[in-house]
C-alpha cells in the first residue's frame, strides 16, 4: 500500500486537516480578540456559506479536469488568501472586510478541493478500505494536534505566525499533490468495467460537450438512483440537526460550566484517541455488510451526548467520548470505502460532492437552534432528543434493505 504516490496523498491529507483545525481556533482566538464574537461567528460564516454553494460545481469540475489539479489549484488559493491575512496581522490590524474576504475565498476553494478527496484514493491504493482506515488515523492525529498548535503558536508568537503556519500547511499538501503521477485512464477502465452493469442501470451518458448544468442534473440523476447513497444522507440531514449540531456548542457549555475548560479538553483529547482506535480497528475488520457493521457500531455514538445530558462524572464522561470517537471513525471508513468501490469513478466527485452537501448542509441549522431551543426547554433535553434521534437513525438505516444489504466490494487492481 505504502507506493510513493499513496505516501504523497497520506501527507497532503494529514497536513490539510491539521491546517483546517488550525484555521478554526486561529479564527476564534486572533479574530475573537479583536472583533469579539460576533466577529468570529461573522467571518466563520464567511467561510462555510461559499463552501455550501460551490461544492456542487468542484464536484462537476473534478469529474471534467480530474480531482488532483483542482486540488492543487484549490491549495494554493488558499495559501495565498492565509498569506494576505498573515502579513495584515504582521503589519497591522486586519479590517473586517479582509478579513471575511479571505475566508469566503477560503471556503469556496476548499469546496473545490472536498470533492476530489474520495476520488483520488482509489488511485493511489489497490485497497481503498486499508488506505481509508489509515488516512484517518493521520487525520485524527492532525485534529488533535492542530488546535493544540495554533494555541499554542497564538499564546507565544501571536496572530501573524498561526496564520503564516496554517498557509505554510497548504504549500506543504500543494507540493504533494504536484507531485502525484496518477494513472487515471487506467483507472477509470479497470474500475469501470466493475460497475459497467450500474452504469448501464442508471442510463449514464459520458459524452463529451456537457454543460454545468447537464453534469449537475446527471450527478444527481445518479445519487438518486442509489437508494443505500440517499437514504444515509437523509439520516445524516436529521443528524446535523438534531444530534451532531447541538453536540459541540451545548457539551462545551455543560461540560465547561460544571467540570471548568480542561475537564472539556480531556473529554475532546478522548474522543480524538478513540478515532485513532477505531481506525485501527477498521484495519483489523472487513465486514461482508460494511453499512451495516457501520450502523450497529453508531450506536455507541449517543454515549457521549448521554453522558453530557446525565452529568457523568469525568471518568465515565471521557470513556463515552472515546466510544464516540472509535464509532465515528468506524462508521466513516465503512461509508468512504463503500462510496469509492461502488460508485463509477467517472462520476465519483460529482457523488462526493452531493454527499458532503447534504451530510453538512443541515449542521449549521443544529448549531444555530441549539443555544435557543436550549435556553427554552434546557440544554438537558435537547441531548435527551439528540440520544433518541440518534438510536432512531441507526434503527432506520438497519432497516433499509438497501442499505443493510449493501455487500463489500473486491478493490480492483489498477495498472501502475
Amino acid at each position: 500500500m505504502w507506493t510513493a504516490d499513496f505516501i504523497r496523498y497520506f501527507i497532503a491529507r494529514a497536513v490539510s486537516v491539521f491546517g483546517d483545525t488550525m484555521l478554526t481556533v486561529a479564527a476564534a482566538l486572533a479574530i475573537g480578540q479583536i472583533y469579539g464574537a460576533t466577529g468570529v461567528g461573522v467571518v466563520l460564516a464567511a467561510w462555510m456559506l461559499p463552501f455550501l454553494g460551490f461544492i456542487l460545481f468542484g464536484g462537476v469540475f473534478s469529474d471534467r479536469i480530474g480531482a488532483r489539479p483542482l486540488m492543487l489549484g484549490a491549495d494554493l488559493v488558499r495559501l495565498i488568501a492565509q498569506a494576505v491575512v498573515a502579513i495584515a496581522f504582521f503589519t497591522g490590524t486586519p479590517s473586517m472586510v479582509l478579513l471575511v474576504a479571505c475566508s469566503a475565498v477560503s471556503g469556496a476553494a476548499a469546496a473545490m478541493f472536498q470533492p476530489g478527496v474520495n476520488g483520488i484514493v482509489p488511485l493511489v491504493s489497490d485497497d481503498p478500505h486499508r488506505a481509508n482506515a489509515v488516512i484517518r488515523m493521520a487525520n485524527a492525529m492532525a485534529e488533535l494536534l492542530g488546535p493544540v498548535t495554533a494555541g499554542l503558536v497564538f499564546a507565544f508568537f501571536g496572530a501573524g505566525p498561526v496564520y503564516a503556519l496554517d498557509a505554510a500547511t497548504f504549500a506543504i499538501s500543494a507540493l504533494c499533490l504536484a507531485g502525484l503521477r496518477l494513472n487515471k485512464a487506467a483507472g477509470q477502465k479497470a474500475a469501470g468495467q466493475k460497475a459497467a452493469g450500474q452504469k448501464a442501470a442508471t442510463g449514464q451518458n459520458t459524452a463529451t460537450g456537457r454543460t454545468t448544468l447537464s453534469d449537475l442534473r446527471e450527478g444527481w440523476h445518479e445519487f438518486r438512483a442509489r437508494q443505500w447513497i440517499w437514504s444515509v444522507i437523509l439520516v445524516w440531514v436529521a443528524y446535523g440537526i438534531f444530534l451532531f449540531g447541538p453536540l459541540i456548542p451545548l457539551g462545551a457549555v455543560l461540560v465547561g460550566n460544571e467540570m471548568g475548560a480542561s475537564a472539556y479538553g480531556w473529554m475532546q483529547s478522548a474522543v480524538g484517541a478513540g478515532t485513532v482506535c477505531g481506525g485501527v480497528l477498521a484495519l483489523r475488520l472487513k465486514p461482508q455488510r460494511p453499512l451495516a457493521a457501520g450502523a450497529v457500531a453508531m450506536f455507541g455514538f449517543v454515549l457521549l451526548p448521554l453522558a453530557i445530558a446525565t452529568h457523568a462524572e469525568l471518568p465515565l464522561l471521557m470513556a463515552a467520548a472515546w466510544v464516540n470517537g472509535l464509532v465515528w471513525a468506524f462508521w466513516s471508513i465503512m461509508w468512504q470505502t463503500s462510496v469509492q468501490t461502488r460508485v463509477p469513478p467517472e462520476m465519483l466527485n460529482r457523488m462526493t460532492s452531493y454527499e458532503v452537501l447534504g451530510s453538512t448542509g443541515s449542521l449549521p441549522i443544529g448549531q444555530a437552534l441549539a443555544g435557543p431551543v436550549a435556553g427554552v426547554a434546557g440544554a438537558e433535553r435537547v441531548l435527551g432528543t439528540s440520544v433518541v434521534v440518534g438510536l432512531l437513525g441507526c434503527t432506520a438505516l438497519l432497516l433499509i434493505p438497501a442499505v443493510r444489504n449493501l455487500r463489500r466490494a473486491e478493490p480492483v487492481t489498477l495498472p501502475r
